[in-house]
């Protein structure tokens, strides 16, 4: 068949991302809403907690590959987190999630477990990672949560590429954390275990949220900070016990790295602050970005929850009350704070009625259009089999085509991949047409990376042909990957132009 060179060549591959459901995302503005609303629309948002078989992990998983293992999460083997796919019922969507997996000694009891990780699910805020599963089996402890597409605070903090994280973000972090470990404390989980830049995420939206997975104990020895332990809480250091004064230290450490953007021990940070030595503490990036009242606010507040003595430290309510006046942007969305891109690139101007139906995923009005084309594009293709008719063999393989065709026809997408694989098989000239096809079939039942490899191919055949391209933006864009299918999209409209352009002449 030869070789080509695609730019979706290197994303055929069985870890391709799809975007989550729609209904996965809570749609909330950037400014606060009352705390109550917000759970309720969280809870209609986020799926039922449940425990999950180790099969349908390892699926999602695919086999718990190290491919998968998400980078900068802050865990070392084997507690390590992966990325994976869940289907969803209807098998034409995913959900993304996160699966962190634990050794068989952090939780020996599978019964305490699952009991722990129950009492976790029971926990929904717009500001957590909720957790929407568990999976006690064998020696397999897993927990599953919602996918936070945007990176660490570690990140975005200290490793950052773009751009250094605004002043303005890092109130609103410092702010929506003190608002979820608020909520925990009403639900009677007082205790956040190991909370640091790791610990917090940001969703599509930009909006930084916290790790659920924080809240869950370690039942095997208590031990909740496996950190420097510059940054532990004394209190631990002393009695290997975690108090609920012990999360707000561990705040106050979160506070540190915001204003330094940098790893700073409490110790040496205290030692500045106690000297007037603000300028040194504060990350140089954020020159010019606030007032030096609320610079030397945050700095006090974080002063307050270092306190060597538990009972010197201000309470969770204490925090809200002390950050929520730093906000001075709040009706700025989160990802244009970041510079994340969150809106759509514009569409192409040339489309194609196919290159709109892809570009809106709309899988019924594709089929109905390839229906209606047909076999047009490739006509000196069909007259040369027409002319060989007189063989049995090519007469076999005009049988299976038109088997094929009518099971596409009628929407019987499984049979119509089965005829046009063994179409594919005797034909000495591929068809563009038919990988099209059969990379449409691929969609109608969910295999999204066998439609795209298809989608290729057909390029392959035809490599001006817009058809292909479109394909390919479509699957594309069911896996999520939206960069690369606005690419697609784009040469798709520009062979189309100049297809008419041709015409013209």
């Amino acid at each position: 068949m030869g070789c080509f060179q695609s730019k979706t060549t290197h994303l055929a591959s069985p870890d391709l991302d799809p975007p989550l459901p729609e209904e996965a995302k809570p749609d909330l503005p950037a400014n606060d809403q009352p705390d109550s609303q917000e759970n309720h629309d969280q809870d209609q948002l986020v799926p039922p907690f449940r425990e999950f078989s180790l099969a349908e992990l390892r699926g999602a998983t695919n086999g718990f590959s190290s491919d998968l293992i998400v980078s900068e999460s802050g865990e070392k083997a084997p507690n390590v987190v992966y990325r994976g796919k869940l289907k969803s019922n209807n098998n034409n969507s995913h959900r993304l999630v996160a699966v962190k997996r634990f050794s068989r000694l952090s939780w020996p009891d599978p019964n305490q477990f699952l009991t722990e990780a129950s009492g976790v699910g029971k926990v929904r805020h717009n500001r957590l990672v909720n957790l929407i599963g568990c999976c006690a089996e064998g020696d397999e402890r897993l927990l599953v949560a919602e996918y936070m597409p945007n990176d660490t605070l570690s990140k975005h903090l200290f490793h950052w590429e773009k751009q250094p994280l605004p002043w303005e973000m890092r109130v609103r972090v410092a702010y929506y954390i003190a608002q979820v470990l608020d909520h925990c404390n009403a639900q009677n989980r007082k205790i956040y275990h190991d909370l640091n830049a790791y610990r917090v995420l940001f969703d599509e939206d930009g909006d930084p949220r916290l790790s659920s997975f924080g809240l869950m104990k370690n039942s095997r020895d208590g031990k909740s900070y496996s950190t420097n332990l510059a940054y532990t809480p004394p209190e631990f250091l002393r009695t290997g016990r975690v108090i609920p004064e012990s999360v707000v230290y561990s705040y106050g450490t979160v506070l540190l790295d915001l204003l330094s953007g940098k790893h700073i021990p409490p110790s040496h940070a205290l030692d500045l602050i106690r000297g007037k030595n603000l300028l040194l503490l504060m990350d140089s990036s954020l020159e010019g970005q606030y007032a030096n009242e609320d610079g030397t606010a945050l700095v006090e507040l974080a002063s307050k929850c270092l306190q060597y003595e538990s009972k010197d430290r201000p309470d969770i309510k204490f925090l809200l009350t002390a950050v929520a006046p730093l906000q001075k942007q709040k009706e700025v969305a989160s990802h244009v704070l970041m510079g994340l891109s969150k809106t759509p690139a514009a569409l192409p101007t040339m489309l194609s009625p196919l290159g709109k139906a892809c570009a809106r995923m709309d899988l019924t009005a594709v089929h109905e259009i390839l229906l209606k084309t047909g076999y047009k594009d490739e006509e000196g293709a069909e007259n040369e089999l027409s002319f060989q008719e007189w063989t049995q063999q090519v007469q076999d393989m005009l049988n299976t085509k038109k088997f094929g065709d009518i099971a596409f026809r009628d929407k019987d997408f499984k049979n119509a991949i089965e005829y046009y694989t063994k179409l594919v098989s005797m034909m000495s000239v591929p068809s563009g047409t038919i990988f099209v096809r059969r990379a449409l079939s691929y969609l109608m039942i969910g295999q999204e990376e066998h439609a795209l490899r298809d989608a290729m191919q057909a390029q392959v055949c035809l490599p001006e042909w817009p058809t292909a391209f479109y394909m390919q933006a479509l699957a594309l864009s069911k896996l999520g990957m939206e960069s690369d299918a606005q690419d697609m999209l784009n040469d798709g409209a520009s062979f189309e132009a100049k297809k008419q352009n041709s015409w013209r002449i």
